[in-house]
């Protein structure tokens, strides 16, 4: 057992002479990517030509981290801490992180007329969750494409609304910021307290917040809707995640109006269109995405919960928003009704589930609850009882599901417990499945063994 390391490091610096390059799995390569991405963002961000006041070092690696993994928590104000030239980089990095480095490396490859090896097939096939390499890159354009096309219109519609108030320039600047940060469901922005200047208007709201469902629906959803007008021929897939999306962002809507009406601290003292607007932006942004025009610190426990609920979900599959994902939720609902019922197959419109897929949506959900188990617990002792249990929560369900919503914790909870939130965010966003298929080597074993009775429940 002792000189398995050797071996090991011989048997690679074999293959390395051999083949003149490193073999590495799909998400091995992808984390690494993301990793140096990070690693580029952080020495750009402490530049000092990049700080408008001054920061640490980890500050600007935590800030590239939550840029690349399109989270949005933040131990500094990026409008007041950073410059023009680091705002910049952080909407670069959020840019990168959301469309993902495959992506542009796909397009490159395919432009310039190069055929994609073995290796870099595997790498965008996991990259995209998909199995038909024909696919990955017409997915490939449709992401650069129609992602490029809505953060244009959004930044048009924000320019032309914010003009009047502020210089042209500037208008454009901070439309361009937002529409990109709103697509890639990132949640940063410019603006002291988020969003709140702009609580009561109606163009901004439903800019951001249209340009958020649409950046959590998925690419593949978006790419069948420009080739399929007809909800008939629509795939199961993407009427789930249409009537999901609907579903869950109308129930938070319903859900945080309902309880937080009466609370003076937060939707009371406003307008019932004030209201209505405020819930609907807080209901859209728990798909990952951030923004707030309220202290989210004064809602009720209840709401608060929903909140983290609606977090944990998250968007579509392939898609810049995190979570376990709309099609982990809907099928997990979809085999305890099966099981409740007796029936024999997991159905959704007609079509039955594989129980491959079953067994990945619950190793999903039973990973991802370890994350945010684990992380709750280090912080919990890091923080020595110095923070409140329910903020702990919020933050860590926050960062592990790439949401960035932050009860006004993460700017001062110590190095080690932000830390902890790092490595959740760079975990939530390469998916927990694929973060531990890069950590451990699949192994396919031949023997199978008599069926037995256990019980369970």
């Amino acid at each position: 057992m002792r000189n398995w390391l050797p071996s090991y490091l011989h048997t690679t610096q074999a293959r390395i002479r051999r083949t003149g390059m490193l073999q590495a799995s799909p998400p091995v390569v992808l984390a690494a990517g993301f990793l140096g991405l990070i690693i580029i963002g952080t020495l750009l961000l402490a530049l000092p030509f990049s700080q408008a006041e001054p920061f640490s070092l980890f500050s600007a690696f935590f800030m590239a981290t939550s840029a690349v993994t399109i989270t949005g928590l933040a131990v500094i104000e990026p409008g007041l801490s950073l410059t023009t030239f680091g705002q910049i980089v952080l909407i670069l990095l959020i840019q990168l992180g959301g469309l993902g480095f495959v992506t542009f490396a796909v397009i490159s490859a395919i432009t310039l007329g190069k055929r994609m090896s073995l290796q870099h097939q595997a790498l965008a096939l996991e990259a995209f969750n998909q199995t038909s390499v024909s696919k990955v890159r017409r997915t490939a354009f449709t992401v650069l494409k129609v992602s490029l096309l809505i953060e244009l219109c959004a930044a048009i519609i924000l320019t032309l609304w914010w003009s009047p108030n502020m210089p042209l320039g500037s208008a454009l600047y901070n439309a361009a910021f937002h529409a990109i940060s709103a697509f890639n469901n990132a949640g940063l922005t410019l603006f002291p307290g988020s969003l709140a200047a702009y609580r009561d208007d109606v163009v901004v709201i439903l800019t951001i917040t249209s340009c958020i469902i649409l950046g959590g629906l998925g690419f593949s959803v978006l790419s069948e809707l420009r080739h399929k007008r007809k909800w008939a021929t629509l795939m199961p897939y993407t009427k789930v995640v249409l009537l999901a999306t609907a579903g869950l962002n109308l129930f938070g809507f319903i859900m945080i109006w309902l309880l937080e009406m009466n609370n003076p601290k937060t939707l009371m003292g406003l307008a019932w269109h004030d209201q209505a607007l405020t819930s609907w932006l807080h209901s859209v942004t728990t798909r990952t995405a951030g923004f707030i025009t309220i202290d989210i610190t004064q809602m009720h426990d209840s709401s608060t919960l929903i909140m983290m609920i609606l977090m944990f979900i998250g968007g579509g599959s392939l898609s810049t928003a995190s979570g376990i994902k709309i099609g982990t939720f809907v099928v997990l609902m979809a085999a305890v009704y099966s099981y409740v019922f007796h029936r024999k197959e997991i159905v959704l419109f007609k079509r039955s589930i594989s129980p491959d897929t079953v067994q990945k949506s619950l190793a999903l959900l039973l990973v991802t609850s370890a994350l945010i188990l684990t992380g709750t617990l280090l912080i919990t002792i890091f923080e020595q009882e110095r923070t409140p249990f329910m903020n702990i929560l919020f933050e860590v369900v926050s960062a592990a599901t790439t949401t960035g919503l932050s009860r006004d914790t993460t700017p001062y909870l110590s190095t080690p417990s932000q830390a902890v939130l790092a490595l959740l965010m760079f975990a939530g966003r390469l998916g927990p499945l694929t973060l531990i298929y890069s950590l451990a080597t699949q192994k396919r074993s031949r023997i199978r063994y008599p069926e037995t009775e256990f019980t369970v429940g």
